[in-house]
């Protein structure tokens, strides 16, 4: 997890001139919009920030500890993550395993996160479980040292080491950070190793080494708490000194000044990668730390160099030397250094000496023809929207608080900063250009596949990085829960039992309004004046499922056509006159919808959607835009082709589907559908997209009739008539018990999809399965999570769902374990699915009720959900109380109601099996489970 630089500016109130006058009819809030909190210190050093908001019945609750990787030493790197997981099992008053299990099972999620200067550990909670949430966090903080046991230790390195191999090992260009970080940075400087450590580091760590750290860095004067929602400040005060003024204040530890690093001479470094199938090149340049004024002008430069279509770096890249389909630069800075990144994943084929030549060109016509004022006020006003939407619900309110208190000193930092981008001008950018970007020296990697090293730039030198290998299972990985560690408990002068529940929170849902243009669109709108904000989107039936055969794909590259300009506006002058709206537009294509998707100011909302309209009837169709898109498109399917997870998830599809029906092709199609689609393929398909079949959902700071009259001029100007949706037919389930491999040369880890076809969204049993999946696979407090990863350490995460869709959807249970343990995690989910019906209690059935039914207090918290929600009611027909309707199917469930639904939907006999993994090591051990076994190759065909 990283502190983001757009968050830092948080209230930018009416400074762009160009943007149109505030609508009066609304709520302005944009006069003067900031977090009011209230600070205090416990006497054992503990800052705390309080803020209220009532707008939903939930609370949230972020503990930031001043200790990330930072702070290790060589030879114990990656420790302040291997805690963070570690806090997360037993503590002295709190039930073994209830952190991961008993918050979701409240209605709440939570989870932590740990980078190079700090570990943040955070939930949010329905507001009835608000003690408890202190109860089980403030004896995470204070009182877990004593329950570590040398099992869960071990077990805990398993789960660990599972996830570098699923984030760094698995995965294409995972690491690339570690060969930067050894070379940019000095030996021993604490951002020289990665924060997820060297495995060999991890299996050594002991008890010993877990409690020194704990001791040393896990002092209440070395942390803030932030508690946000819907609480009173005087009872809050009172809870906060009860759990956690006991808590140690631990060591004094002294503040890590600024690092910054100098390079002496550019490295260029070469790396070949197993999974790789295009090559990258990255250029990095050491900069400055968080909150130091540069850092502000550099993230504005790399705004500048490549975040639009009239970027210099954009322009030569992509369009003029067609060598990649997009740019990245960015300005990464941390509390100690920072680095300024170029990166480029060139097309497939192409020598990265030609990427570099083209940066080097690209930079040379920034010098000599700057930028324009409009470019930077593009960047200030879209920075105006994105800070109001970072703070939209009260978990990143949270955020924003606890970071900058923990490493400003102060929580109103980011406000005070936002002086800095109010002020900024092309002077202060080219400054910084020119300090530390123009003939400095950097370090430049080339990633490259293991079968065309000659793509790496001339003269690199190789890079070396430890690969770990995964053979047979070892015995210390075979790991359990072990027995509970047996200790004095600290004393308190305070029952530190579980709290009770308080009054729960009655849900409401947010009041809809509705109505219908004289074209026929129908319209869903939610009213919400807590920030000066409105999201939007169009939905259009059809999508992929109206693309024609031979041709997927189709409906992809429409929709992303039509974000390439108008018939009146270059691609890059649309892109300039919505982002200095602070606006943003987009559209997409899903498998069943196209959508137009958007953001705005409240201010600005007629004018964003004049650009709506325009967009949507007046299509610039560009043929050299078409062009590079089909290149782009082309270069990302290839990509894909590198990343187990999708090989499995396409396959996973096709053999549920066949390669017939759309949803056994992927949405984006594949290398083949998409070579012969043309400019005229296009513009056929656009004659799909009628309002006839449309539906606009907006949500946010407007009222009703705003927005008609608003769209009264694409009501007058879009007609059509109503689209025939193919109907298409669903394949034998033939493959019910066969298991499929796909060999990965090399993996360390298996990916596992296992379903079968269940039920549309449409189906009256579609809420059943979802309510009996919720004990099997729904989060973390699932049978397959707390199994695979808590009690095995064999996975990052297991789950099971079933996604939403108006065709036959899946029942799909999904994993990625470590490799030496495929056929172990295979046998426990045959196990499990088998006795899952028949094991289903009156028990599982009350907690299966008393979880969704708090959840739903904070389903529809922020823009997006309620978005979502107006969209279930649009697409599938529901009512306007759907909620409700649920929630009640939900409470006359019945025990027999479960089993049954269990029956039809989850039985283990009709679940076919798909493992993705490395067939040398692999494939003789999922023989072993007794189902035939059938190897594909990664494009889902048998092979011979």
């Amino acid at each position: 997890m990283k502190r983001s630089l757009l968050l830092s500016f948080i209230a930018l109130p009416l400074l762009f001139s160009n943007c149109s006058d505030t609508i009066s009819e609304e709520k302005n809030s944009e006069t003067e919009f900031k977090l009011d909190y209230e600070k205090f210190t416990l006497d054992n050093g503990l800052e705390v920030i309080l803020h209220v908001d009532k707008s939903d019945p939930i609370v949230a609750v972020a503990t930031v500890m001043h200790v990330g990787s930072n702070r290790e030493k060589p030879g114990k790197t990656g420790f302040a993550h291997f805690f963070e997981h570690m806090s997360f099992n037993d503590s002295e008053n709190v039930p073994v395993g209830a952190n991961r299990k008993m918050i979701p099972e409240w209605g709440g999620s939570r989870n932590g996160g740990t980078w190079t200067d700090g570990t943040i550990y955070y939930e949010v909670v329905p507001k009835d479980a608000f003690e408890k949430i202190l109860w089980i966090d403030s004896d995470r903080f204070g009182y877990m040292i004593n329950t570590v046991t040398k099992d869960a230790l071990e077990r805990e390195k398993q789960v660990v080491k599972n996830e570098k191999r699923q984030r760094v090992d698995n995965a294409p260009y995972g690491y690339t950070d570690e060969i930067i970080r050894k070379n940019l940075y000095p030996e021993g400087h604490p951002y020289s190793w990665t924060v997820i450590g060297a495995l060999p580091d991890l299996q050594a760590a002991t008890l010993e080494d877990v409690t020194e750290f704990y001791n040393e860095y896990y002092g209440a004067s070395n942390a803030s708490l932030v508690i946000a929602g819907d609480i009173d400040i005087a009872e809050t005060k009172e809870l906060v000194q009860k759990w956690f003024g006991e808590i140690p204040s631990g060591p004094t530890v002294e503040a890590l000044k600024p690092m910054p690093v100098t390079l002496n001479e550019t490295k260029s470094l070469y790396f070949k990668d197993n999974f790789a199938k295009l090559p990258e090149l990255r250029m990095v340049f050491p900069t400055v730390e968080n909150y130091n004024e540069d850092s502000y002008a550099l993230q504005v430069l790399g705004q500048l160099l490549s975040g639009s279509k009239k970027s210099a770096l954009y322009k030569e890249i992509v369009e003029e030397k067609k060598l990649a389909p997009r740019v990245g630069t960015y300005q990464s800075s941390n509390e100690l250094a920072g680095e300024f990144i170029i990166r480029i994943r060139a097309n497939e084929g192409i020598a990265l000496d030609n990427v570099k030549n083209a940066i080097d060109q690209g930079l040379q016509n920034f010098e000599e023809n700057g930028f324009t004022d409009n470019e930077l006020e593009r960047i200030k006003a879209e920075l105006e929207t994105q800070v109001y939407q970072g703070v939209a619900t009260v978990l990143n309110k949270a955020f924003q608080l606890v970071q900058d208190n923990e490493f400003a000193g102060d929580p109103e930092r980011s406000i005070k900063d936002t002086e800095y981008i109010k002020n900024m001008t092309r002077e202060d950018v080219m400054r910084v250009y020119k300090k530390y970007i123009k003939d400095q020296n950097y370090i430049m990697t080339s990633v490259i596949p293991q079968a065309t090293p000659e793509l790496a730039v001339n003269g690199a030198e190789e890079a070396t990085v430890w690969i770990e290998e995964v053979g047979a299972m070892a015995e210390n990985e075979e790991v359990g829960q072990g027995a509970e560690a047996i200790y004095e408990k600290t004393a308190s002068k305070y029952d530190r039992s579980e709290p009770d529940f308080r009054d729960a929170p009655l849900l409401k849902m947010p009041d809809v309004w509705t109505g219908k243009l004289e074209n026929g669109m129908n319209l869903y709108g939610i009213e919400n004046n807590e920030l000066p904000l409105v999201e939007f989107n169009i939905t259009i039936q059809g999508g992929h499922s109206l693309d024609p055969e031979g041709k997927a794909g189709l409906a992809s590259l429409t929709a992303d056509l039509m974000n390439e300009g108008t018939k009146t506006k270059s691609a890059a002058d649309l892109e300039e006159a919505i982002g200095l709206l602070g606006s943003n537009i987009y559209i997409g294509s899903g498998t069943e919808d196209i959508y137009i998707s958007g953001s705005c100011l409240s201010r600005n909302f007629e004018k964003t959607m004049t650009y709506v309209e325009e967009m949507l009837l007046q299509p610039r169709w560009d043929a050299t835009e078409f062009d590079r898109l089909k290149q782009e498109l082309e270069t990302s399917l290839k990509g894909r082709e590198a990343n187990p997870t999708a090989i499995a998830a396409i396959n996973f599809n096709k053999l549920l589907y066949g390669e017939n029906h759309s949803y056994g092709i992927p949405t984006n199609g594949t290398l083949e559908t998409i070579d012969g689609i043309s400019l005229g393929d296009i513009k056929q398909y656009y004659n799909n997209l009628s309002p006839k079949v449309a539906s606009f959902h907006v949500v946010g700071n407007i009222k009703k009739a705003r927005v008609e009259k608003a769209l009264s001029g694409l009501s007058s100007k879009w007609k059509g008539e109503n689209i025939a949706l193919k109907t298409q037919q669903l394949p034998s389930q033939d493959k019910a018990g066969n298991l499929y491999f796909i060999d990965v040369p090399g993996s360390k880890q298996s990916v596992l999809y296992i379903g079968k076809l269940a039920v549309s969204a449409n189906d009256e049993d579609a809420k059943k399965l979802d309510f009996a999946n919720e004990i099997l696979g729904g989060g973390s407090s699932g049978r397959l999570f707390q199994t695979l990863r808590i009690g095995k350490g064999y996975t990052y995460g297991a789950y099971s769902r079933v996604p939403n869709r108006k065709e036959v959807a899946p029942f799909t249970i999904s994993s990625s374990v470590r490799a030496n343990a495929t056929l172990p995690s295979l046998k426990i989910i045959e196990e499990m699915v088998t006795n899952y019906g028949n094991g289903f209690t009156q028990e599982d059935v009350e907690l299966t009720k008393n979880k969704i039914i708090k959840a739903n207090t904070r389903a529809f918290e922020s823009f997006g959900a309620k978005l979502g929600l107006l969209g279930n009611i649009s697409k599938y027909g529901k009512s306007m109380d759907y909620v409700d309707k649920e929630q009640a199917l939900l409470m006359n469930m019945n025990l027999e109601d479960f089993k049954n639904t269990i029956e039809k939907y989850i039985a283990e006999k009709d679940l076919v099996y798909l493992v993705v993994g490395d067939k040398e090591t692999q494939i003789s051990e999922v023989k072993k489970l007794g189902k035939p076994v059938i190897e594909l190759d990664i494009y889902g065909n048998i092979k011979k």
